[in-house]
């Protein structure tokens, strides 16, 4: 950032009282190095302090109400009272800085307009104060997990050993999770220091938004049945309440900029779907913790969520002000408007995050372990299905939220982008509607339906829902054409230095990542890797076991085949045009392979995944291995169909594209016929008249007529 930009930051910064010294000259190569600065944080003393006090006020009493901080059971190990009331405000501080780092991230890489390819003075100063923030939350979440060790083992922290703390980062989830938030919050701090470009600003700010996730897939959430939900919706909910506050706080640091109007307008909008994910995701994950609906007022847990669901009601309403009031006062220059109503707005947040912290550390009426658990049920999170049956097959199902939530909104996007090219007089081929909403619907029932149930315990089961993910449901999403009607429907934002959705977008679709990845052999060989590299080594157990590795293993799924058939058959920019020919050899290079695995796959005599599928080994399964042969049977089989599709409309696009090349020339010839030029054709075929002729008088020798 220049000096310039340093004085018009200072400018739009009027309440800063701190001055900067100005840099003394310097030769012209230098002139646009980054200077150092200070400013205020936007916040008065007075509110800081009501902020905080709200977190901790209702923190505290939610512990009460909740039960979290009931007396020790005589004869059972206590770690002491300074664990006892240092781990909730450490894990409030823990999630207020992970908040607030992502809200300022957020905002200097999307919210904010940009200088160019860098990011706004503004932005700049927002990159560098998330770069703290990230350092503290980095040396927060380590003391939280020593905090973690010492209220787990029942032990005070200074009879804590090194070596404990170690292994409990190490082998427990929980520390592992601990640790892993710690290392990515410490490399979003250097990252954010690392240059000012936008595009880092995006990528620091897609990494800390996984930084928040490790910890929501520990806890309540995965100690009980039906984690399928649990863990998907609280991984939602706690996103969706991290861009919402964060954001909210970041806009108030820039609260004086000029620039601020626009952004509240972009950030009211992500706001407001926030709300809705952050919504609809509590719901989902109370109902599966309080397992009925008069838990709501018979427990201490259902309490605290009526609290939560309080909040949200306020704040929905402080939001419905934001759009009815403050933006039009922005608009008319009285920024002093949105500070006073914003202030207020992260009061009642803090007292939210205050009494989710509550509740994560209060017991839920449905105990989340016990001595009597149904093994099968931990393990699963349901217990042990009947033998199938095609009613069983697709009905039973079992939801989760990660894919009705991408399914839904795949559809709901796709489907007003429809609209709204109609709406400009554009039409879009119903025939691409029906592809992309056909294979999210495909998508979601594969998924969600009872076959996912039978997919957690039977190979067979589990390579029809890979054959499923990995060729139908991309072959069908690729012909939705998704990427051509985004760039069609998406709408430029009035300020050229704003990046939209479309602007970024356009960037993906032509980085050098994308190049990577859709080159045939890159895409040819993840394809092959899905398929030869899960199963013939120990990977499959190990993702089979972690909810969180399950979804990245069907996730991977849906994607190796989309980048597959989007180089095949895909007509959306961004792929490298390749010629028909080429493009027939690699799908048939890809059938061989997948031939050839279902081949190998059936002459497999040692059971795939022993330790998973012995552990859930259903008692109306003669044996594993006669279920394994099966899904390799499905393995080899499957495939025909789709290879078939693939090859006729690759066929077909030859055929078009070899008529499109003929009507060009024709085209070509017939304006040389009427101006009088010869065209290139009729150039060509002079030439080869010429050699015709040499060869039947060999005294002359053919020459290319010059021009």
């Amino acid at each position: 950032m220049s000096d310039t930009d340093s004085r018009q930051l200072a400018a739009d910064d009027p309440g800063n009282t701190q001055t900067t010294v100005p840099a003394p000259a310097r030769p012209a190569a230098t002139a646009t190095a980054r200077p150092r600065f200070t400013a205020s944080t936007g916040f008065g003393w007075l509110t800081i302090v009501a902020i905080c006090a709200s977190g901790v006020a209702l923190l505290l009493l939610g512990l009460r109400v909740g039960g979290a901080l009931a007396a020790a059971i005589p004869g059972l190990p206590d770690a002491g009272p300074v664990t006892t009331w240092a781990l909730p405000v450490v894990r409030l501080l823990c999630d207020g800085l992970a908040t607030v780092t992502v809200g300022m991230l957020v905002t200097a890489a999307f919210l904010l307009p940009g200088d160019g390819r860098t990011v706004s003075p503004h932005g700049y100063l927002l990159l560098r104060r998330a770069s703290l923030t990230a350092l503290g939350w980095a040396v927060v979440a380590l003391s939280l997990m020593v905090l973690t060790v010492s209220d787990l083992l029942g032990q005070p922290l200074e009879t804590l050993k090194p070596a404990t703390v170690v292994s409990f980062a190490t082998t427990i989830s929980q520390g592992q999770s601990l640790m892993l938030q710690a290392g990515l919050a410490l490399t979003v701090a250097l990252l954010a220091r690392a240059g000012v470009s936008r595009g880092l600003a995006a990528t620091v700010t897609i990494l800390a938004l996984i930084a928040v996730l490790p910890p929501a897939f520990t806890g309540h959430s995965t100690g009980a049945g039906n984690h399928q939900i649990a863990v998907t919706s609280l991984a939602l909910h706690v996103l969706a309440a991290a861009v919402w506050i964060g954001g909210l706080v970041a806009l108030l640091m820039v609260r004086r900029s000029r620039l601020l109007a626009e952004a509240v307008a972009r950030y009211s909008r992500l706001a407001l779907g926030c709300f809705v994910a952050v919504t609809v995701s509590g719901l989902a994950n109370a109902a599966v913790r309080l397992g009925a609906v008069d838990q709501l007022w018979q427990s201490r847990y259902g309490w605290l969520v009526l609290g939560k669901l309080a909040a949200l009601v306020v704040l929905s309403l402080l939001g419905a002000a934001h759009r009815s009031r403050t933006l039009p006062a922005l608009r008319a220059g009285r920024s002093w408007a949105f500070g006073r109503l914003a202030a207020g707005e992260l009061i009642v947040f803090a007292a939210t995050v205050g009494l989710a912290v509550a509740l994560s550390r209060s017991p839920t009426p449905i105990p989340v372990s016990g001595v009597d658990a149904d093994p099968i049920t931990e393990l699963l999170g349901f217990p042990m299905p009947a033998a199938p049956t095609a009613g069983n097959l697709l009905g039973q199902p079992l939801l989760d939220m990660f894919f009705l939530t991408l399914c839904a909104l795949g559809i709901s996007g796709y489907l007003a982008g429809v609209r709204r090219m109609r709406a400009g007089g554009h039409r879009w081929p119903i025939a691409r509607t029906a592809s992309w909403v056909g294979g999210l619907l495909l998508l979601a029932a594969t998924t969600n339906l009872g076959v996912a149930r039978y997919a957690y315990v039977l190979f067979s089961a589990h390579m029809a829902q890979h054959m499923v993910l990995s060729m139908l449901v991309p072959i069908l999403l690729v012909g939705g054409a998704p990427v051509t009607l985004a760039l069609r429907a998406l709408r430029r934002p009035a300020d050229p230095q704003v990046r939209g959705a479309r602007e970024w977008l356009l960037i993906a679709v032509h980085s050098p990542v994308t190049k990577l990845l859709t080159h045939p052999l890159v895409a040819l060989g993840i394809y092959t890797a899905s398929l030869f590299g899960l199963y013939f080594s120990n990977l499959l157990g190990v993702l089979m076991r972690s909810h969180l590795g399950h979804l990245a293993m069907l996730t991977h799924f849906v994607v190796a085949g989309y980048l597959l058939f989007w180089v095949l058959i895909g007509v959306d920019p961004g792929r490298r045009r390749l010629p028909h020919p080429l493009l027939v050899i690699i799908h048939l290079a890809s059938m061989m392979a997948h031939g050839f695995f279902g081949l190998v796959l059936m002459q497999t005599t040692t059971v795939i995944a022993p330790d998973w599928y012995t552990a859930v080994h259903p008692a109306w399964v003669s044996s594993l291995l006669s279920d394994q042969k099966l899904g390799a049977g499905i393995a080899w089989a499957f495939g025909e169909l789709p290879a078939v599709v693939v090859m006729i409309v690759l066929i077909r696009q030859w055929i078009r594209a070899d008529m499109r090349e003929q009507n060009r020339l024709d085209r070509a010839a017939d304006r040389a016929d009427a101006t009088r030029e010869e065209d290139d054709l009729a150039r060509y075929n002079a030439f080869l008249a010429a050699a015709g002729q040499a060869d039947s008088d060999p005294g002359r020798t053919a020459e290319p007529e010059q021009h």
